[in-house]
């Protein structure tokens, strides 16, 4: 195995069991004209290409990617396949009204069956099950708010998808120490995200899309009377009427879109496969994905091959909105993590933690994700996910396909497309109330833990940033 092979491979758990070979693909060769361009070969870029190949197999379309297919948050992710969209319904209906925030969440209902459904046909061996979601209360706090929680979808017409449950019903689905209940939904599915990717780049290839690896891309411009879109490489210049930009929470590092998206970081950790019988004490048969009702998110998911992989919030964001590899090791945040794994389910005591990673998500200023498409200049871009990409970005990819191709189906009317939001406040204001709504947000976990009350500090946190 190569050194760089060795370093891809570093970069998650899921990335390590990838299957087969990760050395790059062939850099783009020189200067080159297409129809479609896409930068970033993340889920998003992987998806536009892979839909518009399908509607139109006679599209020239490349994908230039700095590193390898998977290489970010699609090849580190959380492994949830789910229904969220990061906006909230309020938020939707103050901007389309709310029968358009309603379709939009039905919409992403539908999405992650479609990822089984292309997961199937194309035959990409990720692990797709769709085993539903538990949110445990571990505090009196979280009983209140998931109750709320529960009241506030059955506001929506969402009743059915989203259950409060008493401990006897949550034990069921995933033992949790201390759990006083919780909240169900069976509207999510757990992926391996990094086979999801590499399997999605080579069912692009089978329809024809090129995809150049290790082509860093220096500038980008779209269509003008002048003459097509382009987009400088390292490797040469590729000009194209399209180019969609799908770098998620690298666009920050894109010139200029520094205060575009803000790259926050967020840590994993993965255990050992445990013994049969830790499961047996645990359960966690259904394999649904699973979180609590703390404010400082944490996630987790049971993997295929028997460990517990799970990530959560609490590293800095960078000054700067600054990028590197050595941000993705905080001794501290996995320490934390780890120590909430034994918490939550001591039968893992005594199991090693093999792995731990991490990576920037992209956050808008809004908290809203947004999908636009520019047929003038021909530039489109989709992002922001906010840590809910997996399902998303496969609607981006879809949406993206429609507006280029300018076909009026439904999903092209959903309040997203066409969203721009306002840009991040230069530093140091973004760094300072990034860092202390963070603190604030794990202060608010442990002054519910104490006094079993909801915190007043998290509604307070949670305005101050705009969610």
């Amino acid at each position: 195995m190569t050194s760089l092979e060795k370093y891809y491979r570093s970069r998650s758990l899921w990335l390590d069991g990838v299957p087969g070979s990760l050395q790059p693909r062939a850099a783009l060769p020189g200067d080159l004209d297409v129809d479609v361009a896409v930068i970033g070969a993340g889920y998003t870029g992987l998806w536009t290409a892979y839909y518009l190949a399908a509607a139109d197999p006679a599209l020239r379309i490349a994908v230039l990617e700095r590193e390898i297919a998977g290489f970010g948050a699609s090849g580190r992710n959380g492994a949830w396949c789910s229904w969220a969209f990061a906006a909230s319904y309020e938020k939707m209906a103050r901007h389309a009204g709310r029968d358009a925030a309603v379709a939009m969440q039905r919409e992403m209902f539908r999405t992650v069956d479609e990822i089984g459904r292309v997961a199937a046909a194309e035959d990409i061996d990720c692990g797709f099950h769709k085993g539903g979601c538990l949110t445990a209360a571990t505090t009196p706090a979280h009983v209140v708010s998931l109750k709320e929680e529960a009241a506030w979808y059955e506001s929506w017409g969402f009743g059915e998808q989203f259950r409060w449950v008493e401990k006897d019903a949550a034990d069921e689905h995933i033992r949790v120490a201390g759990t006083l209940g919780g909240l169900y939904t069976p509207e999510c599915a757990c992926v391996d995200p990094a086979r999801l990717a590499r399997g999605l780049a080579e069912a692009a290839e089978r329809r024809g899309i090129t995809i150049y690896e290790r082509t860093p891309v220096l500038s980008f411009a779209g269509a003008s009377a002048a003459g097509p879109g382009c987009v400088e490489t390292a490797c040469g210049t590729v000009r194209a009427p399209v180019v969609v930009l799908a770098t998620e929470g690298y666009t920050a590092g894109a010139p200029g879109h520094h205060r575009d998206v803000l790259p926050m970081y967020s840590l994993m950790v993965a255990t050992e496969p445990l013994s049969n019988e830790a499961w047996a004490e645990i359960g966690w048969g259904g394999r649904a994905t699973f979180n609590d009702g703390r404010h400082l998110i944490i996630y987790a998911s049971r993997t295929a091959d028997g460990r517990i992989a799970l990530g959560g919030r609490g590293a800095p964001y960078h000054f700067g909105s600054a990028l590197s590899d050595r941000f993705e090791y905080e001794p501290e945040v996995f320490e934390s993590l780890h120590r909430i794994i034994l918490e939550l389910f001591p039968a893992a005591r005594g199991a090693r933690i093999t792995h731990r990673w991490g990576g920037p998500i992209g956050i808008p200023r809004d908290w809203y994700t947004g999908v636009t498409f520019d047929p003038g200049r021909g530039l489109g871009w989709a992002g922001g996910y906010v840590g809910d990409g997996v399902a998303t970005s496969n609607l981006a990819g879809r949406t993206l396909a429609d507006l280029i191709a300018g076909r009026r189906t439904d999903i092209v009317g959903l309040p997203w497309v066409q969203h721009r939001s306002r840009r991040w406040e230069p530093e140091p204001l973004r760094w300072l109330a990034v860092n202390f709504a963070t603190r604030m947000m794990a202060g608010a976990d442990t002054e519910e833990q104490r006094t079993g009350k909801p915190s007043p500090r998290a509604d307070a946190v949670l305005r101050l940033i705009g969610r």
